[in-house]
């Protein structure tokens, strides 16, 4: 029997790799392998992305409810299967839509399923440091299948690379069976109150609405990915137009370079945050983002883009390992963490979605360097408004414990 911190960590890893497939790969196999116009890559991304927002929140909000958390995420490894089985055998502009609107919404529930899974699986004073922990392993898997993608993409075609997605989906439904299902806490898990406090009914929607730090940090949310989301396709579009025949390993390269400082980053943030604050540290990760999107115009050398890339590890590095902990702090007690969840996500697919498609014409009409640009305004926007507005999460420094060793409920006594 896998213990279970063992098996939540492969959960992570594994999940990254099929997650990790789409996005960037995707982008850069239609442009340069299937010529389609950066307009029409925007509508495909920005269509499937706005099906999918509008069903985060009601998806977070049954996440609550179900105790079937392990199948949600068994179910949402096969709908990716799905999607990459259509990319693969058909990649027309109607089949590509339906594919990435499948995975759209399964990325939807993906997140959120394996973040509740791990609150009813860890006590409140060791979740800062588990959440780093899963987040250092979904960079971790996310090296691993840059390399694996790049590789094959070299050896085969870009196509081949989604042939991949069944294999690691079917390695992440068994990681996820091996945690027994009597091991979750599923009061815990849609609610981050500390154990042994008294718990009331959950709180009413409307809590989403009137929780003020939550509306700041959704806000922050959608900005931040509005400026980020498009940089990595952009950037592996430039280097894939100067390189065709080496287009999937130039991907491979930017996300390596990135993952490989988000690793580090997720593993300090998950052992320092309850000591530091979650403030300072998410304002580092906004200030790197326009100091990146700007960076990125100085130059075309491929050697000098990966290196801009490498200021991606900070800003996503912390952004992953620190949001599931801001939510968590923002709604202790009120029952609704995964409804929370889903807003955010909701907010974080609106930024993403409509930044697809508004990158897309940028570049079209205006040329990379303004569309970096502009990506870069919406960013520092994002830093102006968390500063200004978004208060700290933590508890108290007295009754945090930053040093508390790593263990999970129900593996005491593996």
């Amino acid at each position: 029997m896998i213990p279970i911190p063992y098996a939540l960590d492969a959960v992570n890893f594994l999940a990254a790799d099929v997650r990790n497939l789409f996005g960037p790969f995707v982008n850069v196999f239609l442009v340069t392998s299937r010529h389609w116009s950066q307009t029409d890559v925007g509508l495909v991304m920005t269509g499937s992305g706005l099906l999918g927002i509008a069903l985060q929140t009601p998806i977070g909000a049954g996440i609550d409810v179900t105790r079937a958390k392990r199948g949600v995420i068994v179910l949402t490894m096969a709908a990716m299967t799905v999607a990459a089985i259509i990319i693969f055998a058909d990649p027309a502009f109607w089949p590509m839509a339906i594919a990435l609107s499948v995975l759209a919404l399964a990325g939807d529930v993906f997140a959120p399923a394996v973040s509740a899974l791990t609150l009813g699986l860890v006590t409140k004073d060791r979740l800062a440091r588990r959440l780093g922990r899963n987040s250092a392993f979904d960079h971790a898997g996310n090296i691993f299948i840059a390399l694996i993608a790049g590789a094959v993409g070299y050896a085969f075609s870009q196509r081949a690379v989604f042939l991949m997605v069944p294999v690691f989906a079917a390695l992440t439904s068994a990681a996820v069976l091996a945690i027994p299902a009597g091991a979750i806490n599923h009061e815990r898990a849609r609610d981050a109150a500390h154990d042994g406090e008294a718990r009331s009914s959950p709180a009413g929607y409307r809590v989403l609405f009137q929780t003020r730090p939550l509306v700041v940090f959704a806000l922050c949310v959608a900005l931040f990915h509005f400026a980020n989301a498009p940089l990595l396709p952009l950037v592996g579009q430039k280097l894939a137009l100067r390189f065709p025949e080496e287009a999937t390993a130039m991907m491979s390269f930017c996300m390596v370079a990135a993952q490989g400082v988000m690793l580090p980053i997720a593993i300090l943030v998950g052992r320092n945050a309850d000591a530091w604050g979650r403030r300072p540290i998410f304002l580092a990760a906004f200030a790197v983002l326009p100091i990146r999107a700007a960076l990125y115009t100085l130059s075309d050398n491929a050697f000098w883009l990966i290196g801009v890339q490498l200021l991606d590890g900070v800003g996503a590095g912390i952004y992953g390992a620190l949001t599931p902990l801001v939510i968590a702090d923002v709604m202790r007690g009120t029952g609704r963490y995964n409804l929370a969840q889903g807003a955010v996500a909701t907010a974080q697919g609106i930024g993403a979605s409509v930044s697809a498609l508004a990158a897309g014409v940028a570049v079209d009409h205006f040329g990379y360097s303004v569309a970096f640009l502009a990506l870069g305004a919406a960013a520092a926007l994002a830093f102006l408004v968390f500063f200004g507005f978004m208060p700290e999460t933590r508890e108290a420094p007295a009754t945090a414990r930053a040093g508390a060793p790593l263990a999970m409920e129900g593996a005491a006594n593996e």
